[in-house]
C-alpha cells in the first residue's frame, strides 16, 4: 500500500512525497498524471530547490516539465534535464555554465542515471570492457581496456587498431567535417560496440600481427588502476607511472592505489606520473585519498579545498532533499544535524604513506573530468604540478546522488576551490599556459600505457631527463593528421570520439553524508 507523507509546502505548491518502494521519493503538485509526469515535476521540483544555480531557473507554470517527451523514458528525462541545463548564464563566457561546445542545448554535466553509471562507479560494469577512438579519420584505435572484462580477458590492449567489426571493413571516421560522407559509418561503429551484446572484430597488433575476437557483454569487477610502473631513466630519476581510470568508491579504488604508492615509496621514485586521460571522475572520497598519497607530508593538516553551496542549502530551507534522506533506505536522519556551510565541510590534507615528491605530472585530454580536476587543483598549490596532453573537460562542480523512482538525479550542487581560492575552471586545465604548466600535445593511441615511446608519456620523460619538453617525435608525429592538429586547436578534440562521455562527475554519496552526520566528505 502507498504511505503518504505530511504535506510539505514549497514555493506555491502543495507536494506529496511517496515512500513506496516501486516508486520512492516521487515529488509533485498535489495534480493528476502517470508516474512519469511526476517523476518529471519531480527532477524540475529538486533542481528548483538544490541546483546551484538553482535561482536563475523559471517557475513551474513557466517550465512545464510534463511537455518534455521523447521516443523513451530516460531520453524524455534527459531532454527536461537539458533544458534545465541552460538557463544559467555564466557572465565570463555569456553562455550557459553547463554549455556543451560539441553539442550546444546538451547539459555538461547534469544528467539522469538509470543505475549503469552508479553501477560502475561502485565497482560493477556490464559491457565489452573497452573504450575506442579514432587515432585518424581511418585509423580506429582501443583506448583502454579493463583486465577482467571479456575485452582483456580476449587479450586485447590499448593501441591494438580494429580492422573491422561484424566483418565489415567500411569504419573510417566520417562525420563532423573530419571527414566525407554523411556519418554512415560513425553511427555503425557506434551502434555495433554500445547498442549490442556481441561483437566480433579484426584486430592489429603493433607487430602487424592480426587477430579475431568475439566478445559477448558480460558483468565483470572493475580495477580503476589501469597501469602501475616504474621507469629508471638513470641519473638518480626514478619514475613512478600510474594510470587512474575512474574514482570507484574507496573500497575498490583505495587498496590499489595503495598497493600502487607503496611500491613506488619502496623502489625509491623520485618523479610522479599520474595518468588521467580517460578518467571521467567519480567519488570525491576517492579523490581526497589520491591527493593524500600524492602531497608532500610536510603539507598535511593544511586545507586541501572547500565546498560551497546554494544559499537555500546553508540556510536550510530544502525540505524535498532533507525528506527524501530522512525516509530513504539509510533510516530516521535529523535533519538539524546537516551542515552545507563552508566551515562544516573544510577538508584538509592528511598524508597517507611514505612516498614524498615534490612534483607530480598529470597527463590529461578533453576526457579528464571533474574529481580528476578536483585531485589535480588541489594540488596546485601545495608543489610543482605540471600538465601534459590536451584541455581537460572542465567541471569545477559536484553533486550528491537524488533518487527518484528507478533513476537518480545528478546536477550540480556545489563548487570547490583549493587553498589559494582557485576554482571555476568551466574551460579547462590547458597545459602549456600561464596558469598550467607543462606541454600540450595529442593523444597519441599507437601505444599501450607504460611504453616509454608512447607521445605524452615521452613528452614527461624528456622533461625529466632535461628538463624541457621536445614534443618534435618523428614516429608520432607522423600519425597526426592535420584533422587531428586541427580537432586540437580548435577544442573539438572529443569529436574524434564515437560517443561523448559516458560519465563527467564527482559524487558526494548522501548515506556517506548521513554516516558522518553532515556534510564532509569521507
Amino acid at each position: 500500500m502507498k504511505k503518504l507523507y505530511p504535506l510539505i509546502i514549497l514555493s506555491l505548491f502543495t507536494i506529496i512525497i511517496s515512500a513506496c518502494k516501486k516508486s520512492p521519493n516521487i515529488i509533485t503538485p498535489n495534480s493528476p498524471g502517470t508516474t512519469l509526469d511526476k517523476i518529471k515535476d519531480s527532477i524540475y521540483l529538486y533542481a528548483k530547490e538544490d541546483y546551484l544555480w538553482n535561482s536563475a531557473l523559471p517557475t513551474y507554470a513557466n517550465f512545464q516539465p510534463r511537455t518534455y517527451t521523447n521516443a523513451s523514458d530516460l531520453t524524455a528525462l534527459a531532454s527536461e534535464m537539458n533544458a534545465l541545463s541552460q538557463y544559467a548564464i555564466n557572465p565570463a563566457t555569456s553562455l550557459p555554465y553547463e554549455y556543451y561546445a560539441n553539442d550546444p542545448g546538451a547539459a555538461k554535466y547534469s544528467f539522469i542515471d538509470d543505475g549503469t553509471e552508479t553501477a560502475a562507479l561502485n565497482g560493477t560494469k556490464g559491457d565489452y570492457g573497452f573504450d575506442l577512438q579514432y587515432n585518424l579519420v581511418n585509423d580506429l584505435r582501443i583506448e583502454y581496456v579493463y583486465p577482467a572484462s571479456p575485452a582483456g580477458l580476449a587479450g586485447i590492449k590499448r593501441g591494438y587498431r580494429i580492422i573491422s567489426i561484424n566483418n565489415n571493413t567500411n569504419i573510417s571516421y566520417d562525420a563532423q567535417g573530419y571527414g566525407t560522407g554523411t556519418g554512415v559509418n560513425l553511427a555503425y561503429v557506434n551502434n555495433a560496440i554500445f547498442n549490442s551484446s556481441t561483437v566480433t572484430m579484426t584486430l592489429e597488433r603493433q607487430d602487424s600481427t592480426t587477430f579475431s575476437a568475439t566478445l559477448n557483454i558480460a558483468n565483470y569487477t572493475v580495477n580503476p588502476v589501469l597501469k602501475d610502473t616504474i621507469l629508471n631513466q638513470g641519473n638518480g630519476h626514478i619514475v613512478g607511472y600510474l594510470v587512474f581510470n575512474s574514482f570507484t568508491t574507496d573500497a575498490i579504488a583505495d587498496p590499489v592505489l595503495d598497493a600502487a604508492f607503496s611500491d613506488f615509496a619502496s623502489n625509491g621514485v623520485t618523479d610522479l606520473v599520474v595518468d588521467l586521460r580517460y578518467n571521467g571522475g567519480g567519488y570525491v572520497s576517492t579523490a581526497e585519498h589520491l591527493d593524500n598519497l600524492i602531497v608532500p607530508a610536510s603539507k598535511s593538516g593544511k586545507l586541501m579545498y572547500n565546498t560551497f553551496y546554494n544559499s537555500n542549502l546553508v540556510s536550510g530551507k530544502d525540505p524535498l532533499l532533507s525528506h527524501q534522506w530522512r525516509t530513504g533506505t539509510n533510516g530516521d536522519y535529523n535533519y538539524g544535524q546537516l551542515d552545507f556551510s563552508v566551515a562544516g565541510n573544510v577538508v584538509n590534507f592528511s598524508k597517507i604513506g611514505t612516498l614524498n615528491v615534490g612534483r607530480v605530472f598529470f597527463i590529461i585530454t578533453g576526457n579528464t573530468a571533474s574529481a580528476s580536476e578536483l585531485t589535480i587543483n588541489n594540488l596546485r598549490p601545495e608543489m610543482d604540478v605540471e600538465f601534459v596532453g590536451e584541455t581537460s573537460y572542465g567541471k569545477p562542480v559536484g553533486f550528491f546522488d537524488i533518487d527518484i523512482n528507478k533513476y537518480i538525479m545528478y546536477t550540480p550542487e556545489f563548487y570547490v576551490e583549493n587553498s589559494s581560492g582557485q576554482g571555476g575552471y568551466y574551460a579547462g586545465f590547458t597545459p602549456g599556459t600561464t596558469d598550467y604548466p607543462g606541454v600540450k600535445d595529442i593523444d597519441d593511441l599507437t601505444r599501450d600505457f607504460g611504453d616509454p615511446t608512447e607521445g605524452l608519456l615521452a613528452d614527461v620523460l624528456s622533461y625529466v631527463n632535461t628538463g624541457t619538453y621536445a614534443v618534435n617525435k618523428p614516429a608520432v608525429q607522423s600519425l597526426k593528421s592535420a584533422a587531428r592538429t586541427f580537432a586540437l586547436a580548435t577544442g573539438n578534440r572529443i569529436n574524434m570520439h564515437p560517443q561523448k562521455p559516458k560519465f563527467t562527475g564527482m559524487i558526494i554519496k548522501h548515506n556517506s553524508l548521513i554516516d558522518k552526520l553532515k556534510i564532509k566528505k569521507n
